[in-house]
């Protein structure tokens, strides 16, 4: 299949660096926290659990490898829908067979791209971030974030993930004056021959983020 680019502004690179709170985003004379930093800032309690059941030197060590296994997946996505035919090239099996899972649903419902990898901020909401891609999903513009997971997810689970996109709707508007209402995750399952999708909107989870981030100001003055 071969993927409709639109043609969209260039966006400002923005400089990365790094402090003991995370990662922050220097652009437009700001130095603004990442999404990821500020929501993971206050893990969920069932992962704290889970970190405590199994020992925090195996926690890091899984966390570690669903990663780069993620960062891989994500690599081979972003290379497919960018129309390179060798999106698989270098990568390891279990990788290729996970995107297998992820390309079904690629095809049947995203196109005519926007944005991969596009670094994003906000003035409003004091954060920045790198989208994964901005497409069409089933014919309307949507932010769309890859995930990778050893087994389901629960939508109650994964709240961080909705928030985190609604966060780059939030951004897109506020940068290109366009709105965007519609999120989707995508996560590709290791266990299982499948993948869940979960599709939801901007303002169902936009407050619940808005509140993350005062806290998050309250916390570490940033």
């Amino acid at each position: 299949m071969k993927f409709n680019h639109v043609p969209t502004p260039e966006l400002e690179q923005p400089e990365v660096v790094y402090s003991d709170i995370g990662r922050f985003y220097v652009v437009g004379g700001m130095k603004l926290p990442s999404v990821t930093t500020v929501l993971g800032a206050y893990p969920k309690p069932e992962l704290l659990e889970w970190r405590e059941r199994i020992g925090e030197e195996e926690a890091k060590k899984i966390m570690n490898q669903a990663s780069i296994r993620g960062e891989c997946v994500h690599t081979i996505c972003e290379k497919y829908l960018n129309n390179d035919p060798d999106h698989a090239l270098g990568q390891m099996p279990g990788n290729v067979e996970t995107f297998r899972f992820i390309k079904k649903v690629i095809d049947e419902n995203i196109n005519n791209i926007h944005y991969q990898e596009a670094p994003l901020y906000s003035k409003f909401l004091r954060t920045a971030g790198r989208v994964d891609c901005i497409a069409e999903w089933q014919g309307k513009l949507s932010i769309i974030d890859f995930k990778t997971s050893r087994n389901r997810k629960r939508k109650s689970w994964i709240e961080n993930y909705f928030m985190q996109t609604s966060a780059y709707a939030v951004m897109h508007e506020e940068l290109l004056g366009k709105p965007i209402s519609q999120v989707v995750i995508i996560i590709a399952l290791d266990e299982e021959p499948e993948t869940q999708v979960f599709v939801e909107q901007r303002d169902n989870y936009i407050k619940g983020f808005l509140s993350v981030r005062r806290r998050f100001k309250e916390d570490y003055g940033v």
